[in-house]
Formats: C-alpha cells, sequence, structure tokens
C-alpha cells in the first residue's frame, strides 16, 4: 500500500482525504506524524505554483509520496482577488474576521458587492521518482454584503450559494461535501491517482 503524506496538520482535512481516497489503496499521513518539519515558503502568483511547491517540499523532508493542496476566493469585481493571499489578505496575522471585513470594505468601494465569486482548489500530487499530478476545483457564488451562518471558516459566511439559497457557513457539511472545491477537486485527483497507482 502507497504511503501518501497530506500537506497539512488539519484533522478535518484529513479525514475528508481519507474518505476521498478510501478504495484507491493509499494509506494517508498527515503532517503532525513527523517532528519539527519546517512550513513550506509558497511565494507562487498562482494556486498551483503554490501546491507544486509544498507537495515537492513535503515529499523531500518525509521521503514520501505528497499530496498538497493550495486554495482561496476569487472575486471577479476585484479581478481575482484575494487569491492565492486569501488566507493573509488583511495581513500575514489577519483572522476570517479581518478577511472578510476588509473584503466587504474593497467591495463597497467600487460598489462590487453582489459580485460573482468562486473558491478554487488546486491539487498537487508529487511522488518519489518526481511524477507530479495536478487537478482543480471550484465552487460558484455571489458575495455577500454581511455574514450568514456559523459554520464552516474563511469567507464561507460571506459566500452565497443560488442552489442551496444560502451561504457556505449555513449548510451542512454532507451539502458542502457535494458542492465544495476541495470535493471537486479530490474526486479527480482519486480517479487519476487510482489509475496511476496501477
Amino acid at each position: 500500500m502507497k504511503e501518501l503524506v497530506i500537506a497539512s496538520k488539519n484533522k478535518g482535512k484529513i479525514k475528508e482525504i481519507q474518505a476521498a481516497f478510501q478504495n484507491i489503496g493509499v494509506k494517508v499521513i498527515s503532517l503532525a506524524e513527523f517532528e519539527e518539519i519546517p512550513d513550506a515558503v509558497e511565494d507562487g502568483k498562482t494556486f498551483e505554483e503554490n501546491a507544486l511547491i509544498k507537495a515537492h517540499f513535503y515529499s523531500k523532508l518525509t521521503g514520501r509520496a505528497c499530496l498538497a493542496d493550495d486554495s482561496g476566493l476569487e472575486v471577479d469585481a476585484l479581478h481575482g482577488e484575494p487569491g492565492v493571499y486569501s488566507a493573509r489578505y488583511a495581513g500575514e496575522t489577519a483572522t476570517d474576521f479581518k478577511n472578510n471585513a476588509k473584503l466587504i470594505s474593497e467591495l463597497q468601494k467600487i460598489n462590487g458587492i453582489g459580485s460573482t465569486a468562486r473558491f478554487r482548489c488546486v491539487l498537487a500530487f508529487v511522488d518519489m521518482n518526481g511524477e507530479s499530478i495536478l487537478c482543480n476545483g471550484s465552487c460558484e457564488g455571489i458575495i455577500l454584503e454581511k455574514e450568514r451562518g456559523n459554520g464552516g471558516f474563511g469567507y464561507d459566511p460571506l459566500f452565497y450559494i443560488e442552489e442551496f439559497k444560502k451561504s457556505m457557513a449555513e449548510i451542512t457539511i454532507e451539502e458542502k461535501n457535494q458542492i465544495s472545491h476541495r470535493g471537486a477537486a479530490l474526486r479527480v485527483m482519486a480517479e487519476k491517482l487510482a489509475e496511476y497507482l496501477k
């Protein structure tokens, strides 16, 4: 069985990946199982670049194949911002609350509330032989004027999904997995990995 290090210590994310990969013969390992691993420097200009940077970095450090993701929010009225800077939109130590406040403020300046937007996720798999696989997933929505719902994290309370008539923070985990950008990318990656591991 192939061991696959996931470039994350987030238990929720690890669980989600384990569930997606349960039938393809890989053993999923969290970065939390390795001692004192430094953070990768994500200095790419795109989600693809950052995901590959992380996957190569942790594959080298752990001596195993690695799967990394980079994701964020692209708002059309802001020409794709915050994009790769989604987690640190309001500064390096930004909280979800500060990032959301900055997003609303930037959109108000240009009458952009209600702009179309999407969550994007890029997954990068890097094997020990240097082979790599990239997969994309996205989820379309509209940016709300104020936060709605207590679930989810990040920009979820501002991200309205037409299909459910709710924000991403108001839907159930099951509903989110059906439509989320990471869920979509994981389904494609599971297929491609199963094929690759044959």
